[in-house]
């Protein structure tokens, strides 16, 4: 038996969806959490549990009162029957449970199976649960409609929509072949054959007349062995641009949760993630991720490190990151075969190994962050960095890191693009955490400063290298206000504005002490020290 999942029937419900399944009743609501999907006919004892959804088999309408009432009282939290009666729905209301109808040509091991797969709470479904979660991606990239197929032509996974489809995906989700006149145009364009023995990306015309829309299809492959298939039907609106390139990176990453699958459950999804993991923190070898990811050592390598930026609860953020991650993979993917994708505490870095410049790479990352943010309404940041051969990733990431650590309003950038203002940051970050190196004299400046006029002065004064007019006009007003308020300020303080070392260090600190003045500079705002009386200096005139 399943242990209780995570997932509420309204998720479970979402996941299914049309055309599978519709609530007919639902009397305690739909927040309550799946422990498991048992089968069940009515002339077994029901072996049901508290939070167990049922799938009611061999009954139909009010002849299945009976066993939805004792499903009931054994604490079900829904029962799906075949049908629809009015006497079952009064009983099930009354039993206080959910009450679904699935559609008469559905077949029950597809539902149980799918809804299982959506559950992810075995090892097997994991996998599964992964395929849901990837298929969703890839419809939200290609603007479509998915559904990853095994080489029987086996639904594993499709992708929820509101969206009409056709009699081909209809059939195909409820377990049952498609118009036989259209599987055997596929057979007889050579459209099976090819996906089976080619990565390329297929494009099928439409057929109104078997009512049948326009599709892409690529195969999945490990090495020369097909592993099943992707398709894309068109839905309402035009594929995106980049339909077929998703669906290229889409099928390698694909290939890796169905390996997994046949295989050891742990790899080589998690074994892809710990090279890359070990590679970051420099605790693997570059002839060790090589070897096991057919790349060359001696040749560049790119990482690609992203940082969600919304605000948002622990849990919202863990998904919009799994998202995210299932995003950057199908790309990457796209991008190098061989590319490695892992999340290290709050960021996802990607490896892309085989590189000649950085160019191609930050095209990359900007793909990513705009469909993040299109197609899954994430909003990312990014930084890349090169190595020039693969045993120097570690620090190449440590260079993305330190771009991302810099907080700075860009979507996408690199370490020679914006140096200035990373060692910028860096030093105000150094003197927000040693109080002992910061000038009381600055702080006390800054605490004093309450109405938020002098220090704005003097940051303006210093950034326009003592342009008095410049500065008096980013801040309209008139330069002999300016000049009375960097006066009064460095008198308050007991500093010397016309010591370059002093104007240095002034600038410095009071961008860290006051964070919002500073409209280029960033920092992280720390508490203001106690004030301290100043002495008297010298200011511009």
């Amino acid at each position: 038996m399943l242990s209780r999942s995570d997932k509420s029937l309204r998720q479970l419900l979402q996941a299914l969806g049309d055309p599978m399944v519709e609530v007919v009743a639902a009397p305690r609501g739909l927040d309550g959490l799946v422990r498991d999907v048992v089968i069940l006919d009515p002339e077994d004892d029901p072996d049901v549990r508290p939070g167990d959804v049922v799938l009611l088999i061999g009954v139909r309408g009010r002849a299945a009162i009976p066993t939805v009432r004792a499903a009931a009282r054994r604490g079900a939290l829904a029962v799906a029957v075949k049908g629809q009666d009015e006497a079952l729905e009064r009983a099930a209301n009354d039993a206080g449970v959910a009450l679904l109808s699935v559609r008469s040509d559905a077949r029950w091991e597809q539902v149980e199976s799918i809804a299982r797969a959506n559950l992810g709470a075995e090892t097997d479904s994991e996998t599964a649960g992964d395929l849901f979660s990837l298929a969703q991606t890839i419809a939200a990239l290609t603007g479509g409609l998915v559904s990853i197929e095994d080489t029987a032509s086996r639904v594993l996974a499709y992708s929820r929509s509101s969206d009409e489809v056709d009699e081909l995906r209809r059939l195909s989700i409820l377990g049952r072949q498609g118009p036989e006149q259209y599987l055997a145009k596929l057979r007889e364009w050579g459209v099976y054959r090819r996906l089976r023995e080619s990565e390329a990306v297929e494009r099928i015309d439409e057929r109104p007349e078997l009512g049948i829309r326009r599709r892409l299809a690529v195969g999945v492959h490990a090495g020369e062995q097909s592993l099943g298939t992707i398709w894309v039907q068109e839905g309402a609106t035009p594929l995106t641009d980049q339909a077929e390139r998703a669906l290229l990176g889409a099928a390698r990453v694909t290939a890796l949760h169905l390996v997994r699958s046949r295989n050891n459950p742990a790899a080589p999804l998690r074994l892809r993630e710990s090279l890359l993991e070990g590679l970051l923190d420099g605790h693997t070898t570059a002839a060790a991720v090589a070897a096991n990811i057919g790349a060359d050592a001696k040749r560049a390598a790119g990482v690609v490190a992203f940082e969600l930026t919304d605000d948002a609860d622990r849990s919202t953020l863990e998904l919009r990151r799994a998202e995210l991650t299932n995003v950057i993979s199908v790309h990457a993917a796209a991008y190098r075969r061989a590319a490695l994708v892992t999340t290290l505490r709050a960021r996802i870095y990607a490896l892309l190994p085989d590189l000649h410049a950085s160019d191609g790479m930050i095209t990359l990352a900007k793909e990513v962050v705009a469909a993040a943010r299109e197609h899954a309404g994430i909003a990312v940041r990014a930084a890349v960095a090169m190595a020039p051969d693969l045993s120097r990733t570690a620090g190449a990431r440590r260079e993305a890191d330190r771009v991302l650590d810099a907080g700075l309003d860009l979507p996408v950038a690199a370490i020679d693009d914006v140096r200035a203002e990373v060692m910028l940051a860096e030093l105000l970050g150094l003197l927000a955490e040693h109080e002992e190196i910061r000038d009381p004299r600055l702080t006390a400046l800054a605490a004093q400063d309450t109405k938020d006029i002098l220090v704005p002065s003097v940051l303006a004064y210093l950034e326009a290298l003592g342009d008095v007019r410049a500065a008096a006009n980013l801040l309209h007003i008139h330069p002999n206000t300016l000049r009375y308020r960097v006066r009064r300020a460095a008198q308050l303080a007991g500093i010397d504005l016309d010591d370059p070392k002093q104007r240095l260090v002034t600038q410095l600190q009071l961008a860290l002490e006051r964070p919002a003045r500073s409209r280029s500079w960033p920092a992280r705002p720390i508490p203001p020290a106690p004030a301290r009386p100043g002495s008297r200096s010298r200011a511009p005139g």
